[in-house]
């Protein structure tokens, strides 16, 4: 924003006027507010604000161990919340330098992709909803549902999911989760194909989406954008295959890059991911076959709480139980950076460890609050009707906006 200063014109016989866009109107899909500066219906200039939902987070995980820090994660970008408690739980695996087996890894990515699904679900059926078309929307919800069920089935939460633990997960998939995400795979592409065929050639969606807020590859890189965004703008960044983890490098997939940055880039790339994940959960689940079907957690005993009865009837596991729920680990001083490939782009924990119960310091990078700053500026000139459908391409999640 320091390279578009914003000039507000307070003469009241100017013919602009001011416009409040949020921090509670329901085109913003969260609670941030713009201030724009209009000539009738169009965008002079801007001042994006964001803050409403400030909840500390990075300061209350001072005062947590590692563990408790998990339910924190959930709600940052709260409509893939598996991704966030993941890419937390290998920052601290990669702080203790602790190894999963690849059946977790397996596991942890068909989760994963799964929430990817979920986001871009979301996203794209919200940006038809806002171009006047409600159908593709609510047909999608059902599979999003579909999503959530499986997520019930393995940790019994939907939306904050708290799913998972410091290295690997709290119990195994049972045969009805995996039955689950079989018939979600098998179902969904056509589903996805017929969703594609309201939009994909729709007139009226084109003339709304297409040219519309298109952002070069240079400009996305110097705002710092990842994640569908920076693709869509045609630069093949990946987390999953730049910098893999939870053994990403074996799977076969694409990178879904699209021409023009624009909102119908943006649209088809996030389309084109889902297909991509669903292919990965397939290899997922058949690498998963091979592996030892009782293995879901790394020998880790200082992280990974025992059985109830275990801790009642065994005294070594009473004691692992106490140094867990009392944060009595101790852990190497050091700094690390972990980064996974979020719904919205880099998802990124940084961690400075002074050897305590908790992080000395610890802060998120999200993705929304990096590709948000640019909204303002890139709004300059706009009308007002497509600031909205732009805002919509951003996937703008409020709480990953302010941490």
């Amino acid at each position: 924003m320091q390279n578009h200063p914003v000039f507000f014109d307070n003469d009241p016989q100017s013919e602009l006027s001011t416009l409040n866009l949020g921090p509670t109107h329901p085109a913003t899909h969260g609670v941030f507010q713009n201030v724009l500066q209009m000539d009738g219906e169009r965008i002079v200039s801007g001042v994006s604000t964001i803050g409403y939902i400030h909840r500390a987070f990075e300061k209350i995980a001072e005062h947590r161990p590692f563990y408790q820090i998990t339910p924190l994660t959930d709600r940052l970008n709260y409509c893939s919340s598996p991704i966030n408690n993941m890419g937390w739980h290998m920052t601290v695996e990669k702080l203790a330098g602790i190894t999963t087996p690849k059946r977790v890894d397996y596991m942890r990515v068909i989760i994963m992709e799964l929430a990817r699904i979920a986001d871009h679900i979301i996203c794209n059926g919200v940006l038809g909803v806002d171009t006047g078309a409600f159908t593709g929307f609510l047909y999608m919800m059902e599979y999003r549902e579909e999503i959530y069920e499986i997520y019930e089935e393995i940790c019994g939460s939907r939306l904050t999911t708290n799913i998972g633990r410091i290295g690997g997960f709290e119990r195994n998939f049972n045969t009805i989760a995996f039955n689950k995400i079989r018939k979600f795979v098998k179902a969904f592409p056509a589903v996805l194909k017929e969703f594609e065929n309201l939009f994909n050639r729709n007139r009226i969606f084109i003339d709304r989406t297409k040219g519309v807020a298109p952002v070069t590859a240079e400009t996305a890189l110097s705002y710092s954008w990842s994640g569908p965004l920076l693709r869509a703008a045609g630069v093949d960044y990946d987390v999953r295959a730049m910098e893999p983890y939870s053994s990403y490098e074996e799977f076969d997939f694409e990178i879904p890059v699209g021409e023009n940055g624009d909102v119908y880039s943006r649209f088809l790339v996030r389309n084109e991911e889902m297909k991509q994940s669903l292919r990965i959960i397939e290899q997922a689940l058949n690498k998963i076959e091979k592996e030892p079907a009782d293995i879901f957690h790394a020998n880790v005993p200082e992280f990974y709480l025992p059985p109830k009865e275990e801790v009642y009837n065994n005294m070594e596991a009473l004691i692992y139980h106490f140094k867990i729920v009392m944060g009595e680990v101790e852990t190497p001083v050091t700094e690390v950076y972990h980064a996974v490939e979020g719904a919205n782009g880099e998802l990124g924990f940084y961690l400075v460890n002074d050897g305590g119960r908790s992080p000395y310091r610890l802060h998120f990078r999200r993705p929304s609050f990096i590709n948000y700053q640019m909204y303002a500026p890139m709004s300059q000139g706009m009308l007002l009707s497509d600031a909205i459908i732009n805002m919509s391409s951003l996937n703008v999640i409020a709480g990953e906006l302010d941490a």
